[in-house]
């Protein structure tokens, strides 16, 4: 199994998934379709599927382009709103992509229909040498995606009682390179944790920082530490979906800090005045290289994170 992450938009992430046993593929939300074909066409395997992790235009718009372009594939999901949706998985099916295993898992909380995909490379002997869940705007690197049609307990029970129970070697391919923006937040909940340091030194020096391990998720993902003193401090809680809950507010207000951090403004990435576009031209805004985000520009909208 090879796994070939693709940057599309400003912070995205498209997957092809190859099996080079079966000279087969899988496309992850291939919302740029051309930048997914570019890197299919360097592999020589063939596309067969579509994993559609949810509905969101940046994650399902490049469906319409792929079906025209390669027709007869199959469209995975759990959400009418999915363009080209032809396959409706239900919850812990099982299907196959060449010689590969692939498990769907409903994962509603940042969307209801949002969907995880567990995909395993096996032996003759049915050992599963690779282990790797593509969970879209749920799990992310350091932190997880906004409870947009769900709530705290929705997203509690996601990555709890259904990711959190996968092999904690598993390969961790989230739908954005969001790093270094939750384990700065994550260093202000939990600042002595000698892992969130460690990662986030990581983030700052590498530009892309898929995937990360389950395992690793566990030492520094404030959204899977509920229990810990530590977080439970920072929260001035102790419930877990409390602690979930507070965490989320806590890291909204985060984000939208104008403070020289990287953040969303607006429902648009980026703060204004801070590191990026401010009118829809590069510049200076206020003295300081920033992002107004405007008219939707080098911007991820409300309904992502």
């Amino acid at each position: 199994m090879r796994i070939i992450p693709i940057p599309i938009f400003e912070n995205n992430y498209s997957y092809l998934i190859v099996d080079d046993k079966a000279n087969e593929a899988a496309a992850v939300d291939p919302a740029e379709p051309q930048k997914v074909l570019a890197v299919l066409a360097q592999t020589g395997a063939k596309l067969t599927s579509i994993l559609t992790t949810h509905h969101h235009q940046k994650h399902s718009v490049g469906n319409i382009e792929l079906v025209l372009t390669k027709p007869n594939l199959a469209v995975y999901g759990a959400d009418a709103r999915i363009p080209e949706l032809n396959y409706v998985c239900k919850h812990n099916e099982e299907f196959t992509v060449g010689t590969l295993k692939v498990r769907s898992f409903h994962t509603p909380s940042h969307t209801k229909g949002s969907v995880c995909y567990y995909v395993r490379d096996g032996n003759e002997m049915n050992e599963e040498l690779e282990k790797a869940i593509f969970t879209g705007d749920t799990l992310l690197t350091g932190g997880c995606g906004k409870f947009i049609e769900g709530d705290a307990k929705d997203m509690y029970n996601v990555l709890y009682n259904i990711l959190g129970q996968l092999p904690r070697d598993t390969k961790v391919y989230c739908g954005h390179e969001c790093a270094l923006n939750n384990l700065q937040f994550a260093n202000t909940i939990d600042p002595n944790n000698q892992y969130i340091r460690k990662q986030l030194a990581y983030s700052q020096m590498n530009q892309v920082t898929v995937p990360s391990i389950l395992e690793d998720e566990f030492k520094y993902n404030p959204y899977l530490r509920l229990s810990e003193i530590s977080i439970q401090q920072a929260t001035n809680v102790t419930d877990p979906y409390e602690v979930m809950h507070v965490l989320r507010v806590l890291n909204d207000n985060f984000n939208n800090q104008s403070n020289g951090i990287n953040g969303l403004s607006n429902g648009v990435n980026g703060v204004n005045g801070i590191n990026g576009v401010s009118n829809g031209v590069n510049g200076v805004s206020n003295g300081v290289n920033g992002m107004n985000g405007m008219n939707g520009i080098n911007g991820i909208t409300g309904m992502i994170l």
